[in-house]
């Protein structure tokens, strides 16, 4: 990451666990020159590397000897990449607009889609996050998220900027709540980032009383809605350590933030996502375009240096999101419109409300129901299919999909291995509700809404 970034070049990062079908997708549609991968994780995606035009370079991180998908492409070591390099940086023509890296998100059209983000925007974020948090040379920071997920932003970039150590956490202990204790505590984290169902993890499963965590002196927690009983409980362990909630999509990294008061009362229903980040502000907007005021909702707007440059080869998506601000019509300026539905408190905190389009959140995962729907509408026996969420104070929201088949053989296990070689496995529905029909509206929509509320009534 940070030679791409030297070079003057943008990276992307990608889930290595992804469908070989995701991954190519993605290489192909950012059109990348240079490819860093491993010996076993080439022959899996030799076919995809062929039909990537722009493809100059593989470089291999391990010595495993593999033949290049085409002539043209150059393969070589790690060694033979990094072996010639100077001592000094070479002279780029970077400037902060241009792109650092790029982070496809899950698209409603059945595609990800590519989250481009600039130096300025990454900059936004880690001055931000090192000064509020007072992260310093002594600080300690766990890697929990991975590279592909923009927590991780905060836990390598904000680590290299105050010159504190970032431990990436390996990858037999990550599933391990019991494991994942005894790392935090033997390798000193002072500041730990992630997503709250990893919270939840931890307290349920890792024998929290075991451990003094005495070190720790930050928690912060984003990407979905921490259910306060399982938040409170795990404050009452982790004492020494101040709690934040941290609000924000990836198109503009954190936007807002709470910091969690330690009397948090047991029986809070809720806490807020608070208010804005320094260098960044935001509004809501009601349905008639008014600003929302005190015990108003509305959708969240953000504004600031902190946005997204766009979507990457999507120019109508860009035109969508990033929009003239509505408050200053005197001269251009963008805004983002997060399709957030906030309310607004007498403090000027935002609160979550939920929101307007299919967009969930799943163990901290933006997931876009579309992309499922449009990825079992392929199966041929799938006639007609709609996916529902339903929130969980665990993980966020637990996928039900809804379908009609015109196969009567058609079973849980066949519909998972057919999403599971398309999208990620935290994309699989967990229940399959196989019906005649679906029910529809008056105008011959599927009626998701008696969908959800059947799903309601039978958890009631």
């Amino acid at each position: 990451m940070l030679g791409v970034l030297k070079s003057g070049a943008a990276y992307v990062p990608v889930d290595p666990a992804a469908p070989a079908q995701r991954v190519g997708f993605i290489l192909k549609d950012c059109a990348v020159s240079a490819v860093v991968t491993v010996g076993r994780k080439l022959a899996e995606t030799a076919e995809f590397f062929r039909q990537i035009p722009e493809l100059r370079m593989i470089v291999l991180a391990d010595a495993v000897a593999a033949e290049p998908p085409r002539a043209d492409i150059e393969i070589m070591s790690w060694h033979e990449a990094t072996g010639n390099c100077g001592a000094v940086a070479p002279e780029v023509g970077a400037i902060e607009s241009d792109p650092a890296y790029l982070l496809y998100t899950s698209g409603s059209t059945g595609t990800p889609k590519g989250v481009v983000l600039s130096h300025r925007h990454a900059l936004t974020f880690v001055d931000w996050g090192q000064a509020t948090f007072e992260v310093g040379t002594a600080d300690i920071l766990s890697n929990h998220a991975p590279l592909h997920f923009d927590l991780s932003v905060f836990d390598i970039y904000v680590a290299l900027q105050a010159g504190a150590c970032v431990k990436i956490l390996p990858d037999n202990v990550a599933p391990f709540a019991r494991e994942l204790a005894r790392w935090i505590e033997a390798e000193g984290i002072t500041v730990w980032y992630s997503v709250p169902s990893a919270l939840v993890r931890l307290l349920m499963h890792g024998e929290p009383e075991r451990f003094e965590y005495a070190k720790l002196r930050v928690a912060l927690f984003a990407g979905e809605v921490f259910p306060v009983k399982y938040l409170h409980q795990i404050m009452q362990r982790w004492r020494n350590a101040r709690f934040y909630n941290l609000y924000g999509p990836t198109e503009t990294n954190v936007c807002t933030f709470f910091a969690v008061p330690s009397d948090l009362p047991l029986e809070t229903g809720e806490i807020p996502i608070g208010a804005p980040c320094a260098n960044t502000n935001v509004f809501a907007l009601t349905d008639s375009g008014t600003v929302a005021t005190i015990g108003e909702s509305g959708e969240l707007y953000v504004r600031g240096p902190a946005l997204l440059s766009g979507y990457w080869k999507r120019s109508e998506k860009t035109r969508e999101m990033l929009v003239q601000n509505p408050l200053a019509m005197a001269y251009p300026e963008m805004t983002y419109r997060t399709g957030d539905i906030v309310r607004v408190d007498e403090h000027g905190r935002y609160w979550f409300i939920g929101r307007r389009d299919h967009l969930v959140k799943c163990r901290g995962y933006r997931i876009e129901l579309g992309e499922i729907e449009q990825v079992l509408y392929q199966h041929a026996d799938i006639k007609e299919v709609v996916i529902v969420a339903v929130r969980d104070e665990e993980v966020g929201a637990r996928l039900h999909a809804f379908l009609a088949a015109t196969s009567s053989s058609l079973n849980d296990k066949d519909l998972q291995e057919f999403i599971g070689a398309r999208l990620p496995k935290y994309m699989i529905p967990e229940v399959f509700h196989f019906e005649r029909e679906l029910p529809k509206t008056s105008t011959g929509k599927i009626d998701r809404l008696s969908l959800a509320q059947r799903l309601t009534e039978t958890k009631t």
